[in-house]
């Protein structure tokens, strides 16, 4: 059971004035925008209805005159330019966009991902070594590059121009380079931060496209690579990132490329009904078993596909691929939760450090994020590469990794990422260190209750408020994701009604309904994912007659045709409990 926070509201009068501006809209609706920072009538106006026309120009980053001006000088002088990219959902889509719109207007252009096995992560060393080999005259480094000061002094010595675009956060020092575009640098003015690197990639190419002369919304096809990336990489959905989703699932509803269409059929997705649900779960683990498990390259491939056999059978290899990074996932996951349970058995631990060295570098990330929601505190799984040791590492709200890891970086070979999510190499030498100090720099983050499972809710509300206009307005809250999330609401003094069944394989899900106490009100059916550990004790509550509270988001559900509305329960408390 986790602790209920109904989010707190700095001018609880906000409340109240939204829903006049907005003709009389429910409370509990009105309290969630609020909570979303959409207080008056324009922000709810731009929240709903922003399109393309309100994106940012391109040229109000620093440094994009000098980086589209250098490649429309390739472009003319028929220089060779690598796209460098990363292995990742975010990377690979950014390669394929960049490249194929360079190859549209006549540049001689390939591309290049490194293999994490043979080149590690981002602008490295033997990275460069292999795109030196290709003839480069002018690298652009999509979705990395921005720590890479030393990369970028062997690039110049190599005589090769580098461009860096990309969006985690920079150190003190910049590489340099022709230009490096990161509107998280402390001296870009650009009014987003938060763009994921296929969002950076698309503001360059519009940029490139305006200075040849062209309308930049030529280039609106490549929103539904945009929108993958942006919802795979779980960047917060606000400002640019929220339209540019928006506008790209419209995309990937209608006009998919094919590729996406032939990967989408592999997973037994309807693109035709396209969700970041769909993205996150389907899409994205496909396009990242490339990289997880070999060659990245394959993904961008698939992405570039403009003929269908060639689009089924990289879509297949992909799908191939996914099931053995599935096989290799369950495996490390088990042995990484033993691990987990020895460790913690120990001293108290605020962060949890595992090391085995023959854990596949592609599966660490995922089984570090799965220790996350099982342990609810930083996990950082680490395995052995060659004479070094790599790893992922994840965090909880509260705790940003970034740096925590900085706070180490006397002990690491090299370390980056977000608040949430970061990647380290370090010598094995310096494991049980790393381990205590690491620990050490997550306890200087954490209070009473950093460590203890939560479930923020948005507002309380009756199962009466739930008709036809709610919903309407409550779907436009989407698409959700990073930073705006499906709202939660809790309602109490609910009975339940019907049977109550598990659901699932191992009847790990539970499924029932409920109305309001003593009413008349329509019964509204409820799924519970995760939450069949419940399945005893909802039915002695039904059977001896005592009111539950619950904690849930609202969502549709078709089955055999029908479509209705179903509380998707997030947590249960029986009776008046607390």
């Amino acid at each position: 059971m986790k602790r209920w926070i109904i989010k707190e509201i700095d001018r609880p009068e906000a409340v109240t004035a939204l829903q006049q501006a907005l003709n009389n809209i429910a409370h509990p609706l009105a309290r969630a925008l609020v909570l979303r920072n959409v207080d008056t009538f324009g922000a709810a106006r731009s929240y709903f209805r922003d399109g393309i026309d309100t994106l940012h120009d391109p040229f109000a980053y620093l440094g994009m005159n000098d980086a589209v001006n250098r490649i429309v000088t390739a472009i003319e002088k028929g220089e060779r330019i690598t796209v460098y990219g990363d292995y990742d959902v975010d990377g690979t889509t950014s390669t394929a966009l960049l490249t194929h719109y360079l190859t549209s207007v006549g540049a001689k252009v390939q591309f290049f991902v490194p293999d994490r096995f043979k080149h590690g992560y981002g602008l490295s060393v033997k990275g460069l070594e292999a795109v030196r080999d290709l003839g480069t005259d002018l690298i652009i480094a999509l979705d990395c590059g921005v720590t890479a000061v030393e990369e970028a002094a062997l690039a110049r010595e190599m005589n090769m121009e580098l461009i860096i675009c990309d969006h985690h956060t920079p150190q003190q020092v910049l590489p340099e380079a022709v230009a490096v575009l990161d509107a998280k640098r402390a001296d870009c003015t650009y009014p987003f931060k938060d763009l994921c690197g296929c969002g950076v990639s698309f503001k360059l190419a519009r940029a490139i496209h305006t200075q040849l002369g062209n309308n930049p919304d030529d280039l609106l096809h490549y929103l539904d690579l945009v929108a993958v990336a942006t919802a795979a990489d779980m960047v917060p959905l606000h400002g640019e990132n929220r339209v540019l989703l928006r506008e790209g699932l419209k995309q990937l509803t209608y006009r998919p490329r094919l590729g996406l269409r032939m990967l989408a059929d592999q997973a037994g997705t309807r693109l035709s009904q396209a969700t970041v649900r769909s993205i996150t779960f389907s899409l994205g683990p496909r396009i990242n078993a490339a990289g997880r498990l070999g060659d990245a390259a394959r993904a961008v491939n698939l992405l570039l596909a403009d003929d269908q056999i060639e689009a089924t059978a990289r879509a297949r290899q992909l799908e191939r691929l996914n099931e053995e990074r599935r096989a290799l996932d369950r495996e490390t996951q088990k042995e990484a939760f033993a691990q987990a349970d020895r460790f913690l058995a120990g001293k108290e631990r605020h962060a949890l450090v595992l090391h085995h060295p023959q854990w596949h570098l592609g599966v660490i990330g995922i089984v570090a994020s799965r220790l996350v929601e099982r342990h609810y505190r930083p996990a950082v799984m680490l395995t052995t590469s060659g004479s070094v040791i790599k790893g992922s590492a994840r965090s909880v709200t509260g705790i940003n990794i970034f740096n925590a890891l900085t706070a180490c970086e006397d002990l690491l070979i090299e370390y980056g990422g977000h608040d949430y999510a970061a990647g380290l190499t370090l010598k094995p030498e310096n494991l049980p260190l790393f381990i205590d100090r690491f620990n050490e720099a997550v306890l200087s983050s954490v209070s009473a209750d950093t460590l203890l499972p939560f479930l923020e809710v948005d507002a309380e509300m009756r199962l009466s408020e739930l008709d036809e206009r709610f919903w309407a307005i409550l779907k436009q809250f989407e698409p959700f994701g990073q930073d705006n999330p499906s709202p939660v609401f809790v309602a109490r003094n609910l009975d339940l009604v019907g049977p109550i069944t598990g659901v699932g394989r191992k009847g790990d899900h539970v499924k029932f309904s409920v109305r309001e106490g003593g009413s008349n009100h329509p019964t509204r059916h409820a799924i519970g994912f995760g939450l069949g550990k419940h399945l005893a004790a909802l039915s002695q509550a039904q059977a001896e007659g005592r009111p539950i509270a619950l904690a849930f988001a609202i969502e549709e559900n078709t089955w055999n045709g029908r479509t209705s509305l179903q509380l998707n329960v997030q947590d249960v408390r029986l009776g008046e409990e607390d």
